[in-house]
């Protein structure tokens, strides 16, 4: 059922995927191809922010921290297996992979380099601000228009 809690989460983290995406960017290899990987990550965004953190909301200031930090942390984990499995589909495609197992087993690596690469300071920063600030809009939003 849509709420305004719930267009407030998707609201609030398809601006810090957006945001923590033009982080990224730059982290990563310069002959890296990043094709549709902001308006995926945003789409991402308003799915998850609607999905686990609007649910979640009108349960206090504290949750609503929590539930921030919840929805951001979601939203790096699909993002980066999401990203993961389209690099693996693309080195796929190369016949790189001998089967399917190991192009599945690959996805996991490929993602771990991928978490490795992302995890630094600015990162962080983003994570943990971008997760406060949604976590209580989203509360406000729940608390304000019932």
């Amino acid at each position: 059922m849509p709420t305004a809690a719930r267009l407030m989460g998707a609201m609030c983290l398809a601006v810090v995927a957006y945001a923590m995406s033009l982080i990224v960017i730059p982290l990563m290899p310069e002959s890296t191809d990043f094709g549709n990987f902001i308006p995926i990550n945003i789409i991402l965004g308003l799915f998850v922010g609607w999905i686990v953190m609007g649910r979640r909301a009108g349960r206090g200031t504290t949750a609503a921290i929590n539930n921030g930090l919840t929805g951001v942390f979601v939203l790096l984990l699909w993002g980066v297996g999401l990203q993961a499995v389209n690099e693996m589909i693309r080195l796929a495609m190369r016949n790189r992979y001998d089967g399917p197992f190991e192009a599945i087993v690959d996805t996991f690596k490929i993602g771990a380099e991928f978490a490795w690469i992302i995890a630094t300071v600015p990162m962080g920063i983003a994570f943990l601000v971008g997760a406060v600030i949604s976590g209580l809009l989203t509360e406000y939003a729940s608390t304000r228009w019932r």
